[in-house]
Order: structure tokens, then C-alpha cells, then sequence
């Protein structure tokens, strides 16, 4: 197909449907011209076009300005069904289901963490925190305690004294989606889940302790709890095995099952399944149980995380302010009600690398280690994109090209003369994560505000970085 691209305002352009008979929805791209460039060059527009021909998706489809080349959907994909008679697919939600970030807020001034207390830091955070491909934790869930995290989310891991119901106010869906069914996760992936609440996994999954540089919303940001000079802690994890194990059982599930639903698709890693279908049921409800794992999962990490900075600053968590600000899913399907062609409807939303920003919500978007990440908040505005922005600064070199162009030793030898710590579980992880191998974190935000999506909050630095 040969695809027109065409500039509707500042940081936007469409692939209008009128211009491409196959389409059934246009699609709204939210980029400036260097970020458009490497969403041409790495064939993302071509994965965003296929979206927009399947069965039953609802105008328009939207490409965040993080976007680049994924497994069926590209990253940074937001398309939606309709939730009663339409579908679901497991390559539109993605691989690491509800991988999600978190930020906590301090009131430790940063200035406090000097050179020592830095090394200090990110020596005992590498130490306490698991981390890296495949490694299990301290935590053991079997049984019925495995089925109740599953079930319930983050409030069965609080319970369990990782954390204090507090918390859950200030995750999505206060860290519980219903819906979800044990008995529809597989003991291959349970098994999989058994050690690993509680661990941050590898690829691009990270724990930042990070200064609030600049503060663009000093009322808003003061009733997070968030304040110009002070430390915060951000947490990027997900579902870890257990929610790969979801997803790869599915995807192979529903491709054997494309030829009884009697649609046709551009690629069959898109493979969606019925709604209202037994197996579209069945993998709803193990998505959104492994959903569930991942919310239970950063709170656990949080809670390690808290533990740490009290025995490294001398304080209880009350003391050092040590409070969550938000916790935002990204990688999920969400029924949510939407005005489409002049009536309200009930949509089930597929945000793949892509994050919630209800109008007031606090929204969370980072950047690479050698740069910065934002906090935001949702708009009015943001409607358009069914409340959606993008969920990091994405990128643009693959992983086996980072690491042939990345040389280790001067990569942290210049986030030190910077002022950050790195600790990594392999060299070649921290060659994949490297900053250049991600978008500049100002033009992917610049396009998200300029468009009305979110509003600035806060910058934040980062000091010390822990990679799996």
C-alpha cells in the first residue's frame, strides 16, 4: 500500500481512510518531524496500517510519538473494539501484559546524596532489589496464595505486609482489576510465577532514584507530594515469566484459531479473538489476572525499595516521606466508555506501550538513563486519544544494534561524569538501554503536550540506575 502521510497541525498527521480504500480507520499520529522519520525508516507506519484494516476497529486508530516496531501492533499503538461484539487481541496488548511504571515521591533534599552516598546507594538498592532474566525473589507465592494475587492484585501483596492499604489510592484501578480468573492462567505460567513477585526482570525494566529538577505545577505537584530538589524513585517492571507465559500461550491459540472466525488479516501476529467467544473470554480473564500480578509486583518492589532508603537515610518510611504517587498499567485492554458516531459505547481500548492519562490523573512518562523523565498530568483534552499518551521516550535502534555500536566502559564512565550511578546485570543489557538508543525524551513530550494530551508537571533526573 502505498501510504500518505499528511500534517493535520502542530506535531500531528493522519492516514485518512479516504485515501487508503482498505482502511477501516484513520489513524492520528502525535510526532514532530525527527520522530515521524524514525517511525518511516523502521516500517512502524506500515504495522499502524495493518491495525487500522482489522475487523471491527473503531475510528481512529492512534500512534503515540514513543512508537516503534513491535510484534503485530507496533509500540506505542492505541486501537479500540467494541467490548460486547467485537475483539480482543493478544498482540495488542503485548508480550510483558500491564508492564507499567511507578513513582514514588521523597522528602530527602538530593543534595543529600553525595558521591559516597551515591555508590552507597545504588550498591545496596542492586543488592536488595532482584533483578535480570529469569531470577526469582524472596517472595513465594503457591496455591491459593498465588491464585489470590492473581485475583486481587496489589491489595492481597499489601496485605501480606508489602506496603499499607494507603498505597493502593494511587495505583490504577487501586491495583486490582476485576474480571480477572486464576483458573484461566496455565500451571506452565503459574509455575513461572512463583518466585518472581517482588523482581524487576531485564530488557528495559529499571529502578531510578532520580531529582526533581524542575517543577512546572508547584500547586498540583505539592498535593502529590512531589517538591523541586527532592529525590524520587521510579519503578519500570511488569508480570515478568508469568505474563509472557499468558501471552505466548495465547498467541499461538488464537492463530490456530484465525480460520474458524473466517476474517482475514495482514499479519497474523494480530490474531484477535471474539469477544464474546469462549477462547476470547478465557484470555480476557488470564490477561487481566496476569495484570493483577504486575500491579502486585511493583508494590512489592516499591516496598524493597522503601526498605533500602530506610536504612541508607535513618528514618521510617512516614519520616522520609517515602509516599506513591501513581502507578500507570501500560500493555492492557480496558473497557471503557466512549462517545463514537454520536453514541455512547462500551470499547475495550488496546493501549500496547501506551499509558492512561484520565483528565487529572497523574501520568508518568520516561526517559533514558542518561537523560530525564517526566511527570504529567491527564487533560479534558486527552478524550481524542481515549485518554492516552505515550508510554516512554521509545526506540530508535534495535537491541542487536545498540549493542554493535555501544561501548560498555565508556558508556558508564560518561553517565558518571553526569552524576549517575549505573549498576546492570550484564554488559550487554546496559549496551541495549544505552540513551542513545532511545528518542529524545523533549520532542516525544513536547509532542504529547502540544497536543493537549498532558501537562507538565515535573522533570526528574536521574542519580542512580539499577537495570536488570
Amino acid at each position: 500500500m502505498d501510504v500518505k502521510i499528511k500534517k493535520i497541525g502542530e506535531h500531528r498527521y493522519t492516514i485518512s481512510k479516504a485515501d487508503h480504500p482498505g482502511l477501516a480507520a484513520d489513524i492520528i499520529i502525535y510526532a514532530t518531524e525527527d520522530i515521524l522519520e524514525a517511525i518511516r525508516k523502521d516500517q512502524t507506519y506500515v504495522q499502524i496500517v495493518n491495525v487500522a484494516c482489522m475487523p471491527g476497529v473503531v475510528s481512529p486508530v492512534h500512534l503515540m510519538p514513543d512508537a516503534h516496531f513491535g510484534y503485530g501492533f507496533p509500540i506505542g499503538a492505541v486501537a479500540a473494539f467494541d467490548a460486547v461484539d467485537g475483539w480482543v487481541s493478544p498482540g495488542g496488548v503485548g508480550a510483558d501484559i500491564n508492564c507499567g511504571v511507578r513513582l514514588m515521591a521523597t522528602s530527602i533534599p538530593a543534595a543529600d546524596l553525595d558521591a559516597a552516598r551515591k555508590k552507597s546507594l545504588v550498591e545496596e538498592m542492586f543488592r536488595k532489589i532482584p533483578s535480570g532474566l529469569g531470577v526469582g525473589g524472596p517472595i513465594r507465592l503457591e496455591g491459593r496464595s498465588l491464585d489470590d494475587v492473581l485475583e486481587r492484585g496489589a491489595p492481597a501483596i499489601v496485605e501480606k505486609g508489602f506496603g499499607v492499604p494507603e498505597d493502593l489510592k494511587h495505583i490504577e484501578d487501586s491495583g486490582s482489576i476485576e474480571g480477572a480468573d486464576p483458573d484461566a492462567v496455565s500451571d506452565a505460567a503459574k509455575k513461572r510465577g512463583r518466585d518472581q513477585c517482588g523482581t524487576m526482570g531485564s530488557g528495559n525494566h529499571f529502578m531510578e532514584v532520580q531529582a526533581v529538577e524542575k517543577v512546572f505545577e508547584p500547586d498540583l505537584a505539592a498535593r502529590w507530594g512531589v517538591a523541586e530538589g527532592t529525590l524520587a524513585v521510579m519503578i519500570h517492571s511488569g508480570s515478568r515469566g508469568l505474563g509472557y507465559q499468558v501471552s505466548d500461550e495465547f498467541w499461538k491459540r488464537s492463530k490456530k484459531a484465525l480460520s474458524e472466525f473466517n476474517i482475514s488479516i495482514a499479519d497474523a501476529q494480530l490474531s484477535p479473538l471474539p469477544v464474546r467467544h469462549e477462547l476470547g473470554r478465557e484470555y480476557l480473564a488470564a490477561m487481566r489476572a496476569a495484570a493483577n500480578y504486575a500491579f502486585a509486583n511493583r508494590q512489592a518492589l516499591m516496598h524493597l525499595s522503601r526498605k533500602v532508603f530506610e536504612r541508607e537515610f535513618g528514618g521510617k518510611a512516614e519520616s522520609l516521606g517515602l509516599k506513591l504517587v501513581y502507578d500507570v498499567a501500560h500493555n492492557i485492554a480496558k473497557e471503557e466508555t466512549y462517545e463514537t458516531e454520536g453514541r455512547k459505547r462500551s470499547l475495550l481500548v488496546h493501549r500496547k506501550g501506551a499509558t492512561r492519562a484520565f483528565p487529572g490523573q497523574p501520568v508518568i512518562i520516561p526517559g533514558d538513563m542518561g537523560t530525564a523523565s517526566y511527570l504529567l498530568v491527564g487533560t479534558d483534552e486527552a478524550v481524542r486519544s481515549y485518554f492516552t499518551v505515550c508510554h516512554g521516550a521509545g526506540r530508535v535502534l534495535s537491541r542487536t544494534a545498540a549493542k554493535k555500536r555501544v561501548d560498555v566502559g565508556k558508556l558508564v564512565a560518561s553517565l558518571r561524569e553526569k552524576g549517575i550511578e549505573v549498576r546492570g546485570g550484564s554488559k550487554a543489557g546496559l549496551a541495549e538501554e544505552a540513551p542513545e538508543a532511545y528518542k529524545d525524551i523533549e520532542q516525544v513530550v513536547e509532542a504529547v503536550v502540544v497536543n493537549g494530551l498532558a501537562k507538565r508537571v515535573a522533570r526528574l533526573r536521574p542519580l542512580c540506575v539499577i537495570k536488570g
